[in-house]
């Protein structure tokens, strides 16, 4: 690709970032430190102790990750599938359960950072499926399944492009 392509990528990416709310800028930002292994996410994110909690729970609900970044189930076949889906549902569960990620296309920004751009034909299922769990308050089962487009549920194909902007912490200067 060439660099002027990339380039309107990563504005693409830069701006899908910025239509999510300041709450989810927050999550990801914070998901992606975990999932990631960036940062300390208890040192640079945690603002008191029920978000050291949080913070806690999130790494165990992560734990698979490795797991499933090295396990690409075929698309075409079902072997494998239970074991992939059933982590990633669980995953994608807690993620959903925190509250602060209100839509697909945040939760779909998300993964693609935390697994890979090869995971996408997987988080419209994986999302749905998270979604629809008795976890997931009644309300905010309807909000998140409203949030998927039908163009996104029944994609044709996907793209297997790694995503070029990870957002990262910023903080803010002392006045």
């Amino acid at each position: 690709m060439t660099q002027s392509g990339t380039a309107t990528l990563t504005i693409s990416e830069l701006r899908e970032f910025a239509s999510f709310t300041s709450s989810e800028q927050r999550y990801i930002r914070r998901s992606l430190d975990i999932g990631l292994g960036r940062q300390d996410a208890f040192k640079l994110w945690a603002r008191d102790e029920d978000e050291q909690v949080s913070i806690r729970r999130q790494y165990d609900a992560y734990r698979d990750l490795k797991a499933l970044r090295q396990t690409r189930p075929d698309e075409y076949d079902f072997d494998g599938v239970d074991a992939f889906m059933g982590k990633l549902v669980r995953m994608a569960a807690f993620d959903l359960a925190q509250e602060r990620v209100t839509s697909f296309s945040a939760f779909r920004f998300l993964y693609e950072r935390l697994l890979g751009g090869w995971a996408r034909p997987w988080l419209p299922a994986a999302f749905c499926g998270a979604a629809a769990l008795p976890q997931i308050r009644p309300d905010r089962r309807r909000t998140l399944l409203h949030s998927i487009s039908e163009a996104a549920a029944t994609a044709p194909g996907w793209s297997d492009r790694e995503p070029s902007f990870y957002p990262e912490f910023i903080e803010k200067e002392a006045a």
